[in-house]
C-alpha cells in the first residue's frame, strides 16, 4: 500500500521528533513540525495507524511502526542523497538544496535511489552534516560533538548543523563557517557559554545560540 506525499512527510516528521524522546511524539509537537492544527493532525495519525505504519493512542503520542520506521528512514536516505547530487553536480546552493530535496524525496524507485548512491560514492554524510543511512537503514557511527561541548584549545572543523532555517544558514555562510571549514577553538566564556574561534586567521565569536547548533569533529 502505497503512501501519500503528506503520509510520508508525518512519518518523517515524527521519526525525527521520537529521536529526542524515548516518549510517544505528542499531537501538539506534531503538530507544530508540520505547522497545521491538532484536530488534522489527530485526524492523519488515524489514517496512519489504518495502515499499521504508527502506533497511536488518544493521549498517549504517537510512535513508529517497524514498517513505518523503514519508510522514515527510507525517505531521510532519499532526501540527504539528493541534497549531496544537488550541491555538488548541479550547482544549487546550501541554502536551496533543502527544499528542493523535500520534492524529489517522494520519487518512488528504489533502483534509481541505489544508482544514484553508488554514482556520489556512497557518501556519509549530507551537505548539512546529516548522516545518509545506507541501503538496509544503517545509519553512519557518528564522529562528532557540537562545538559547545568541544574542549578548549582543539583544532576542528564543521561536520555538520541541527538548525536549518535560511537565517541560520545566511549568517553561517557570512562568518565562513560551512561544511568542512576548518578552525581553532580558542576560548569558551562561562558567563553566557559563548565561544571565541580563530577562522582563517582572524578572531570570531559564536554565541552559545549558534555554537549549540553546529557539529564539529572531535578526531581532528
Amino acid at each position: 500500500m502505497s503512501q501519500s506525499f503528506t503520509e510520508e512527510n508525518y512519518l518523517k516528521a515524527i521519526y525525527k521528533l521520537s529521536r529526542r524522546s524515548d516518549k510517544g511524539v505528542s499531537t501538539n509537537a506534531l503538530a507544530e513540525r508540520m505547522e497545521t492544527k491538532a484536530s488534522s493532525v489527530t485526524d492523519m495519525l488515524k489514517k496512519l495507524a489504518a495502515k499499521k505504519l504508527v502506533n497511536y493512542e488518544k493521549y498517549q503520542g504517537v510512535t513508529l511502526s517497524k514498517k513505518g520506521q523503514q519508510i522514515a528512514v527510507d525517505i531521510i536516505r532519499k532526501h540527504r542523497l539528493w541534497e549531496v547530487f544537488l550541491l555538488e553536480h548541479l550547482g544549487f546552493s546550501g541554502e536551496e538544496v533543502h527544499q528542493v530535496a523535500e520534492e524529489l524525496e517522494h520519487i518512488n524507485s528504489e533502483t534509481l535511489i541505489d544508482r544514484l548512491d553508488k554514482f556520489l560514492g556512497y557518501p556519509k554524510y549530507d551537505p548539512h552534516g546529516g548522516p545518509i543511512p545506507d541501503s538496509k537503514g544503517v545509519f553512519p557511527e557518528p564522529k562528532r560533538v557540537k562545538l559547545d561541548e568541544l574542549e578548549v584549545g582543539r583544532k576542528t572543523k564543521v561536520m555538520g548543523i541541527t538548525e536549518h532555517s535560511d537565517a541560520f544558514l545566511s549568517h553561517l555562510k557570512k562568518l565562513g563557517l560551512e561544511l568542512g571549514t576548518n578552525f581553532h577553538l580558542k576560548e569558551r566564556f562561562d558567563f553566557d557559554r559563548s565561544v571565541e574561534i580563530e577562522l582563517n586567521g582572524k578572531t570570531v565569536q559564536l554565541s552559545y545560540d549558534v555554537a549549540k547548533n553546529i557539529f564539529v569533529s572531535h578526531n581532528s
